[in-house]
């Protein structure tokens, strides 16, 4: 009988080890808002979403970079690169010795991004395939993280955090441009799409071991953040990100 009894508690045991790292996995916080990205999207149908006249990320693409404070010979990663709008104006502001990491989830995204810095003669970008939960990038290797209108669309945003903070080298910086959503005043599909507003994004990007050094004025529709990198993350505080 005493034999039994710890043949069953071994196999409870074991099956809770077994269990352990599901349960332990993060959830999607966003499940199927990168569904258009996972499916080989036509980079050449993106243009006309991405750099366009009226999309603010774009008008203001200028301002943006500036405020980056990039100099010739630092590296750079564009992550969510997308059609590779700002990998480009990153690739000329580091050259000739700096280098751009365009970071994407989408493959098609990245053999565009190629094409065009390769038809533009800029030799200093290197592609990443990123992961829903993982930017894939080289550990100490930038000194800028840029996210353009991408921030909202991690679906593990500490997972994917984490990641950037490692790739991040000692006193780098981490600048965001995403959607301002205020009740009233955005508009509702975008409201729906973006799922929380610019001090929830902020508190996650601070608890995920960053300091804010400042936040740019000369966006409407948007907000532009700039964080330092701390030298460790802090610990996950249950931030609602799983």
């Amino acid at each position: 009988m005493l034999l039994r009894v710890w043949t069953v508690l071994l196999a409870l045991a074991l099956c809770t080890v077994c269990l352990a790292p599901s349960f332990a996995q993060e959830k999607s916080i966003n499940p199927g808002i990168n569904e258009p990205y996972e499916n080989d999207p036509d980079a050449k149908k993106f243009i006309g979403k991405f750099e366009i006249e009226g999309r603010e990320a774009y008008t203001h693409r200028k301002e943006i970079v500036a405020a980056c404070h990039l100099k010739p010979g630092m590296a750079v990663a564009d992550v969510g690169a997308g059609t590779g709008l700002f990998t480009r104006l990153f690739a000329k502001e580091v050259a000739p010795n700096g280098k751009v990491y365009a970071a994407d989830i989408a493959e098609n995204f990245l053999k565009h991004i190629e094409e065009t810095c390769r038809d533009a003669g800029l030799k200093n970008v290197k592609t990443v395939l990123s992961k829903v939960d993982s930017s894939e990038l080289p550990p100490d290797s930038v000194d800028l993280v840029f996210l353009s209108d991408v921030y909202h669309h991690f679906e593990f945003p500490q997972k994917t955090l984490a990641t950037l903070h490692r790739a991040l080298k000692s006193g780098g910086r981490l600048a965001i441009v995403d959607y301002r959503r205020v009740q009233g005043k955005t508009p509702e599909w975008l409201m729906k799409h973006i799922r929380a507003g610019q001090e929830v994004f902020r508190r996650e990007i601070e608890e995920a071991g960053f300091k804010l050094d400042r936040e740019e004025t000369f966006l409407k529709d948007n907000y532009m953040m700039v964080f330092e990198r701390e030298s460790s993350q802090k610990k996950d505080s249950g931030n609602g990100a799983k």
